[in-house]
């Protein structure tokens, strides 16, 4: 599998470069996937791809802590990105790196990252909601995916020192949670690892033999995603 370090400098382009990705291996012959991994050095809320704005987001308090807002391609819940929070992306091969359904494919890929989460830190690392990875009932890995034909990209974060407090101030209550939340806040329902990000990095490369470097960045792909999309505020509010 192919690795990609690559945490692009605005929350756009980070998000475009996603879509650009599954894009590029779409419209080629590769025969593996690609596993990138990045951080944001800037806070910015995520709304899933069918989330409506008003009622994921405290939109008062963006305004007043100059946290932008943007959407992504792929389903699932709004997210706090920012530093602290670590994120991956696979692109996988349907039908051969990853298995055909939607919940099959969550399932594969969490197992692998629950055994990976599970040595470093020592603790029980469980699955569940839909796509979450939890310890003790505490969430701090969220995934989403996006499938095209020949290729699925699944995604997602792993909180490791997270401003939790501003995940307060800054999100609802969502609108739809797992049961196992119990309408718990955002700091007594989410928590962090406070693992380093070059060990996560290590043990996820490990985790998907992750070895050779990724040389063919869509970079006009991403710019232009980020003009049409993921910088157009239409694309954000449309929901």
């Amino acid at each position: 599998m192919k690795y990609l370090d690559l945490s692009l400098p605005d929350p756009a382009s980070n998000l475009a470069c996603d879509e650009a990705l599954i894009e590029f291996f779409e419209s080629t012959d590769a025969a593996d996937g690609l596993l990138r991994i990045w951080e944001s050095e800037n806070h910015f809320v995520v709304l899933g791809h069918s989330n409506r704005i008003d009622s994921e987001v405290n939109l008062a308090a963006c305004e007043f802590e100059q946290v932008p807002i943007l959407r992504r391609l792929s389903g699932g819940g709004t997210v706090l990105q920012g530093p602290g929070c670590l994120n991956y992306t696979l692109i996988l091969r349907n039908h051969i790196d990853v298995p055909a359904t939607i919940g099959e494919s969550f399932q594969f890929v969490l197992e692998h990252h629950k055994r990976c989460i599970q040595q470093m830190t020592g603790s029980h690392v469980a699955i569940d909601g839909v796509s979450d990875l939890v310890i003790e009932g505490q969430k701090f890995s969220g995934n989403a995916q996006y499938r095209k034909r020949r290729f699925a990209l699944l995604h997602g974060t792993f909180l490791l020192n997270l401003n939790l407090a501003m995940i307060e101030r800054i999100l609802q209550i969502p609108s739809k949670q797992p049961e196992y939340r119990k309408n718990r806040s955002h700091e007594d329902f989410v928590k962090n690892l406070h693992l380093e990000p070059s060990e996560v990095r290590r043990g996820l490369r490990k985790a998907w033999h992750a070895g050779d470097p990724f040389l063919h960045v869509p970079k006009a792909r991403i710019a232009e995603l980020v003009k049409n999309r993921y910088g157009n505020p239409g694309w954000t509010r449309k929901f």
